[in-house]
């Protein structure tokens, strides 16, 4: 079947299928939070993007094989609320943006740092830092070799806009990191979100100007 990115609470995952890696999409908790399990199709080793709520949803879809590490996008405590169990049940290793880890209250073993790459399997993705939503707000960037990027974006981006923020310096921040660090890639990456449907950054892009204009 072919991969749209709608899931919704309760309902079943989506599962987008590359060459190299499976990106397994599911809705969780009240919140209706994104979480996506990469599974490298080489080797089988799993890893867990933001542990955000039920966590037996989690369990259920990482499987018998658990995961190697589970990443954490930004401090926000709906990004984390099943981490400690996860964690405990899997025996993980947790990674989280470094002005961050400490918000998070399980600890984080790897802080990650812009340009950082954070490995499942054979496959790379390297950390983008985004400073406005968060002060440690981290997107994922795995540059598929047999395509286009793909990109975890965490609530930096969503369709519509950029997350939320509480101040213009932060607001200009955010859209300045982005504009840097993620709009720089092509339009055909896609835009995998925190919450919601995905994206990509040619549907976007046209809409900076509108963005920056309005302050949100």
């Amino acid at each position: 079947m072919t991969y749209s990115g709608a899931v919704r609470v309760g309902g079943p995952a989506d599962v987008h299928e590359l060459r190299d890696l499976m990106i397994s999409k599911v809705a969780v908790g009240p919140m209706d939070n994104n979480a996506y399990v990469l599974r490298c199709r080489a080797t089988d080793e799993q890893l867990l993007i933001d542990a955000a709520n039920d966590a037996g949803t989690l369990l259920t879809l990482i499987g018998a094989d658990g995961i190697a590490s589970v990443v954490t996008t930004h401090q926000h405590g709906d990004h984390w609320q099943a981490l400690a169990e996860v964690v405990e049940a899997t025996g993980a290793r947790t990674y989280a943006g470094r002005d961050d880890a400490e918000g998070i209250p399980v600890p984080t073993d790897v802080p990650v740092a812009d340009g950082d790459t954070i490995r499942v399997g054979h496959v790379e993705l390297t950390a983008r830092h985004l400073v406005g939503h968060t002060p440690g707000s981290i997107a994922l960037v795995y540059d598929d070799p047999h395509g286009h990027p793909h990109v975890f974006t965490g609530d930096c981006l969503f369709p519509g806009g950029p997350g939320r923020t509480t101040n213009p310096v932060d607001f200009t921040s955010l859209m300045d990191g982005l504009e840097e660090k993620i709009f720089a890639l092509p339009d055909e990456a896609w835009i995998y979100p925190g919450h919601g449907n995905d994206s990509s950054l040619g549907a976007e892009r046209p809409h900076i100007p509108e963005w920056r204009a309005r302050g949100w």
